[in-house]
């Protein structure tokens, strides 16, 4: 459990936005309902994690692993429960999505927090200073979460699993660069072959289905280009099924970002994943028309419900929204989706969301004779 506490990237071995990649190792069915990745920490593990940053020498190695693991389970069990099909572990070692993989960076300094008080929003986040080249001698954690899903999930449980990891340019907006780098792109070439190694090692450990998770590549929708060349290069040499995760920011249920995609159309067809995963439900599906201009070898996971409102979609509005979703894309290049991880959702709701989430995708599946 996590507090909120470089060399030069290869060349390019292929050409920037060529055709979208055909390695399918863990491709999803039809229409498959899934999550993005993270789920709501049950009440008392939020205590938990509150009291371990206040009086961390009040929780010894084991304390911390077996209230893990709790919490671990208790998120697989609400997934599996709600019927969802592919699922997490819930990122239960994460802070939000990403900021408990600072800790794991060395050559990193915590800067003191911008504002405390008043409305939440992103400029009460976490931020740090390069003090040194970035690197990550231990890895990013992602290995040991993998173990755990595995020792958490009950044998025989008829679900998939999926590892999302964040991306090199969300990772540097956390980032200063201080003496060391010159601004944000160069905190993110210093993190590209971090993300890259470990990609390839969860490859190498069995993962088939992966999930690079860039929402600020949507919040800075001018620079379409870089964002292709960044996504080559980190998925360079990865071979599994990726999925590629563009929302516009749910920090404290807020974004973060213009919320259009239109700017990193028709680009974003030609990045070299197999699946976008993309923001619909908070937006009443405005946009849902770009499906029909990517590349018929790219999936898409269709955002149907809204992870920032407090109400709950019912089963049939679900289905409505993925009948609308189909009138661009056949059922096997869709899946459904929330827009974006559950952490920042009460868990009760999080629960009715994807039990609606899985029974409105199960619906337009048996009108499809998919099941």
């Amino acid at each position: 459990m996590r507090s909120d506490s470089t060399a030069p990237p290869a060349p390019l071995s292929r050409t920037v936005g060529s055709p979208a990649r055909v390695v399918e190792v863990d491709r999803p069915t039809p229409l498959e309902a899934t999550v993005i990745g993270s789920w709501s920490f049950p009440g008392w593990y939020e205590a938990l994690t509150a009291r371990i940053r206040e009086q961390p020498d009040c929780f010894g190695p084991f304390d911390r692993a077996e209230a893990v693991e709790d919490a671990t389970r208790l998120a697989i069990a609400d997934q599996v429960a709600a019927g969802l099909q592919r699922i997490t572990d819930g990122e239960m070692t994460r802070v939000d999505f990403n900021l408990g993989f600072y800790d794991l960076l060395e050559g990193l300094e915590p800067l003191p927090q911008e504002r405390r008080w008043g409305p939440p929003a992103h400029d009460q986040r976490s931020k740090y200073r390069c003090v040194a080249p970035l690197s990550a001698p231990r890895g990013l954690g992602t290995l040991d979460e993998w173990d755990r899903i595995g020792r958490c999930l009950p044998p025989g449980t008829p679900v998939k699993l999926k590892m999302p990891v964040p991306g090199p340019f969300t990772l540097a907006g956390c980032i200063q660069g201080g003496a060391i780098y010159a601004d944000r792109r160069a905190v993110t070439e210093a993190l590209i072959p971090i993300v890259n190694t470990e990609l390839k090692a969860l490859v190498a450990h069995g993962v088939g289905f992966l999930q690079l998770d860039e929402p600020s590549f949507a919040c800075h929708p001018g620079a379409a280009h870089d964002f292709l060349d960044v996504i080559e290069r980190v998925l360079d040499g990865v071979e599994a099924y990726m999925s590629l995760h563009l929302c516009f920011g749910n920090y404290r249920a807020r974004a973060v970002g213009w919320r259009s995609y239109r700017p990193l159309f028709p680009a974003l067809g030609r990045a070299r994943v197999n699946q976008l995963a993309l923001e619909f439900a908070s937006r009443e599906l405005a946009e849902l028309e770009l499906l029909a201009d990517l590349p018929d070898t790219m999936a898409v996971a269709v955002g149907v419900v809204d992870v920032k409102n407090t109400w709950v979609e019912p089963p049939e509005l679900v289905a409505d929204r993925l009948r609308r979703a189909l009138a661009f894309l056949p059922p096997e290049r869709l899946s459904a989706t929330p827009d974006c991880g559950f952490s920042q959702t009460a868990r009760h709701i999080a629960r009715a969301k994807a039990r609606s989430l899985a029974l409105g995708a199960a619906q337009v599946r048996a009108e499809f004779r998919l099941d």
